[in-house]
């Protein structure tokens, strides 16, 4: 074991950007192989108990961050078990226990990255977690028929209901300042992952704050951009990889990514079935177009064999991600 740890501080340096449940899954399998790593986690979000707490206490949104230490904690399990903990009744119903922690930290303070760091060295995470600004922002979306919504939490209803795609999203203040550490942690990554996870509400947020696209596209690291496994429901029915990664493009500018590790392996036919009720399908892998958008594409089997949903496999995406960094490395193709 003291090898394997050995090993593992080692390891490459790993800048993950986005947020939600694709992040923090991204995290487990990551952590299997280094601890060097620097999760760099949207602030957008503003539905359920982030949202609660983002309004009555006036501070960033703690869901994201707090699923993000889960992932990266070494504690005991029964720490991990609190952290996610949600309560059932009264005001607090649906409140995770590991927010109202995060938001006790973000009271004794100065900052909410500050508040970020003394949790992680309580849960004593592997790496780094680090909001990617501490400006409080909202999320606007505009769509195709040139509608506008603002709220994270209201794009996908609202999407429903203009039966169009999403042209483009972008934050409210404008300019919202990256914190100085995410600009530093991505100048000296060893490799840089987008995603997995909601395009629109989870990774490109943090490509609009001011000064994280340029740290991207300035780094001689490999910049992968780890596709999700399905559409999803309100958000990017019908897109097809060329499209996800052009949306990318859009809002973080040409050069951005120069490879994309997709999944391989099919999509059970249970799961199918369900996803479709919703309007959601496997992404078409349009392998001509994605070439053509500059990027290299690379599939490899990333999807669960045992979760009831089509997910990534935290063992696999973990190995997938370590073995394309090894391969580039050793040909120097970046």
């Amino acid at each position: 074991m003291e090898g394997h740890n050995r090993l593992r501080n080692q390891g490459p340096r790993v800048v993950a950007i986005g947020g939600g449940h694709g992040l923090s899954t991204l995290l487990r399998g990551l952590k299997l192989h280094t601890g060097n790593i620097t999760a760099i986690v949207t602030v957008a979000d503003d539905g359920g108990g982030s949202g609660m707490l983002r309004q009555d206490l006036g501070m960033p949104p703690p869901g994201d961050i707090r699923s993000c230490m889960e992932a990266l904690a070494n504690t005991e399990p029964l720490m991990e078990q609190l952290l996610g903990y949600r309560f059932t009744d009264g005001s607090l119903s649906g409140q995770a226990f590991g927010n109202l922690l995060l938001a006790a930290l973000n009271g004794i303070s100065g900052s909410f990255d500050e508040a970020v760091e003394k949790m992680s060295q309580v849960l004593a995470i592997t790496g780094r977690i680090l909001p990617v600004t501490n400006a409080n922002v909202a999320l606007r979306a505009t769509f195709e028929n040139g509608a506008q919504v603002v709220g994270e939490s209201k794009i996908a209803a609202f999407k429903k209901a203009q039966d169009c795609r999403i042209s483009r999203v972008e934050l409210l203040p404008g300019h919202a300042p990256a914190l100085p550490a995410t600009l530093e942690a991505i100048s000296q990554a060893d490799l840089i992952l987008l995603g997995p996870g909601s395009l629109y509400t989870s990774v490109i947020p943090n490509l609009l704050v001011d000064g994280i696209s340029e740290a991207i596209r300035a780094s001689d690291a490999p910049r992968v951009y780890i596709a999700n496994i399905m559409t999803q429901d309100g958000e990017t029915e019908g897109m097809t990889l060329s499209e996800h990664i052009s949306a990318l493009l859009v809002h973080g500018g040409e050069g951005l990514i120069n490879l994309c590790l997709a999944n391989s392996a099919p999509v059970r036919p249970g799961l199918l079935e369900r996803y479709q009720e919703e309007g959601a399908e496997p992404i078409l892998i349009d392998r001509d177009r994605v070439k053509r958008l500059g990027v290299e594409l690379v599939e490899r089997p990333l999807s669960s064999e045992t979760s009831d949903y089509a997910r990534h496999s935290v063992e696999r995406l973990g190995k997938a991600v370590m073995d394309l960094y090894q391969e580039r490395a050793e040909t120097r193709v970046f």
